[in-house]
């Protein structure tokens, strides 16, 4: 379903002439169609294989933190105008993620998984990252997640 609102949207864009657009969905289309050849290699089958909603959320957050990267080496570059670039294709592509939680509503998350999985120290958090992210996973960014809970475990001290 999701997958098909992105090839509609490239249709639209192409004939609205938005570069821009065009060109992020063109290239989320190639990650999209690159990930269900990985799938059907990795599964060894000759046919086609469609990714869920679930796995092109996984390759649109990927494509993000991608551009969210690039757009911080260009700011270091002091290359602003390809950093701007990178961060309106990230807010492209940020349209097709479901509603990201706030600050607060992840770090509720972060505290009932600590207390779930009774962590008390900084090397418990792999047992409170893995009891976390398939809840927060495509709603939140993952580095403010890890940031979160490593500080939370450092106040438990």
């Amino acid at each position: 379903m999701l997958k098909e609102k992105i090839q509609a949207d490239l249709k639209n864009s192409m004939k609205q002439k938005e570069e821009l657009t065009l060109s992020v969905l063109r290239m989320l289309s190639a990650a999209i169609v690159n990930k269900e050849k990985e799938k059907r290699f990795k599964s060894g089958q000759s046919q086609d294989i469609a990714l869920t909603d679930e796995e092109i959320i996984e390759v649109i957050a990927t494509e993000i933190k991608k551009r969210k990267e690039a757009a911080l080496a260009y700011e270091q570059g002091d290359r602003k105008e390809l950093s701007e670039k990178e961060k309106k294709e990230a807010e492209i592509l940020q349209q097709y993620l479901p509603e990201q939680l706030s600050e607060a509503e992840v770090k509720k998350l972060v505290k009932t998984a600590i207390e779930k999985v009774g962590a008390k120290t900084q090397k418990d958090m792999g047992k409170v990252m893995q009891e976390l992210m398939p809840k927060v996973k495509g709603k939140a960014d993952g580095s403010l997640v890890s940031k979160l809970v490593k500080d939370l475990l450092s106040q438990e001290l």
